[in-house]
């Protein structure tokens, strides 16, 4: 296999990014108020632990290592928080650790605040089931559902509505409020004719089910997103004989995240709106049946481990299958390496660690980002909108071709 460029260093939460520090210092308090706000029966121990866990988190304080008996991830955060005080200069705290790890270990402390592995509760449950309650999920489903005249057109539109299914993102309003609109001027870039040179093939072989057949696909958040992506993951299933594997979130994250009882749920709340939904949902519900379809929490998923070192048992069983899918922001960063490439830098460059083709659709809500047209492309935008990179409006669908020693 190639030797990948060596990457940039990840973007820390000080004051070196803006971005990532407002992100520690202020989004993620909110966010913790809000879940305080919106479970307003938890006991009083619990909200007294999320109280004090968002103050450190907004002051900077030290960061420290989860109870003893917390669970079994103890080890793996230990040795996570013993490699960033290896490279931080003084005591290691929330604002000063690289930000990859200093946000998924904050997500990993509230859901231990609010003893999430005791009782099972979901402490994001509220703002979840009040988007299956809306609208606009349903009406997005239906745009998404309508008839198209051949395997080409279906797939490269499915893939559109599962990219801007990920601005609807509970945990950022900056990108929620925009919607699912589209405007061609917001796609930075769009790799759909290579994806579907690639896809199309899988079709004509007759690839069937079975060990390297799967396609996986890395969730991101549940409600419309995991819809749009549910949608995809149909239209693929209809159209090559492979196997369909969600990767989802071993507990609950980032707010929206999508977990296995997000996937079961959405799935249900399609049952009930009766019409194309039901279908959708009958159809899938046979293809997880005849195991075609299958939903596999990984604590990996919530880890600060960036993609390159990915553990080698599952970077085996990915890199064996037809195409990974990589959805969303956070997702994006952990395959780039949250760090700050020169954007013009090639995708298929960052991303040739992995053997499998691979697949990015992500809506822009951070800094990280790779193969832009040009550099002058960011300059432009740079004058036209200084925020472009972490305000939700544009979006991209990258590929990487598999690579080309590979098995």
């Amino acid at each position: 296999m190639p030797t990948s460029p060596g990457p940039p260093p990840p973007i820390r939460t000080d004051d070196s990014n803006a971005f990532a520090n407002n992100t520690m210092a202020v989004r993620v308090p909110a966010i913790i108020s809000e879940t305080i706000a919106l479970n307003p029966d938890f006991p009083d121990g619990i909200k007294s632990r999320l109280r004090g866990l968002r103050d450190e988190i907004a002051c900077g304080a030290p960061i420290l290592p989860l109870p003893v008996d917390s669970s079994s991830d103890y080890e793996a955060w230990l040795g996570a928080i013993e490699r960033q005080r290896a490279i931080v200069d003084g005591e290691l705290s929330w604002h000063n650790a690289e930000w990859f790890f200093a946000e998924t270990y904050a997500y990993r402390c509230l859901v231990e605040a609010a003893r999430w592995a005791e009782n099972g509760r979901d402490p994001f449950a509220p703002q979840k089931r009040a988007e299956l309650r809306g609208d606009a999920l349903w009406q997005l489903l239906e745009r998404a559902l309508q008839p198209m005249p051949d395997a080409r057109s279906e797939i490269g539109r499915a893939v559109e509505f599962a990219l801007w299914g990920n601005r609807i993102d509970l945990s950022y309003a900056a990108a929620l409020d925009r919607g699912t609109s589209i405007s061609p001027e917001d796609l930075l870039v769009d790799d759909r004719p290579q994806l579907l040179e690639y896809v199309l093939q899988l079709i004509d072989d007759g690839h069937m089910p079975g060990d390297g057949a799967a396609i996986s696909i890395v969730a991101d958040n549940a409600g419309s997103e995991l819809a749009m992506d549910l949608v995809l993951s149909d239209c693929l299933l209809r159209h090559i004989n492979c196997q369909v594997v969600f990767y989802l979130k071993a507990h609950p994250t980032f707010v929206s995240d999508a977990t296995t009882e997000d996937a079961w749920t959405v799935l249900e709340e399609m049952v009930k709106r009766d019409g194309s939904a039901a279908e959708l949902a009958a159809r899938l519900h046979e293809a997880w049946r005849s195991e075609r379809l299958r939903f596999v929490p990984h604590w990996y998923w919530n880890s600060s481990i960036l993609l390159r070192d990915l553990p080698a048992t599952l970077r085996d069983v990915i890199n064996a299958g037809r195409l990974l899918i990589i959805k969303g922001d956070a997702n994006y960063r952990r395959a780039v390496g949250d760090c700050l490439w020169p954007v013009d830098t090639p995708f298929p460059d960052v991303m040739s660690y992995l053997d499998v083709p691979v697949l990015c659709l992500r809506t822009l809500k951070s800094d990280p980002i790779a193969g832009l047209p040009s550099a002058a492309t960011a300059s432009e935008l740079d004058a036209e909108d200084p925020t472009w990179r972490v305000n939700g409006k544009r979006g991209l669908i990258q590929f990487k071709p598999q690579t080309s020693n590979s098995q």
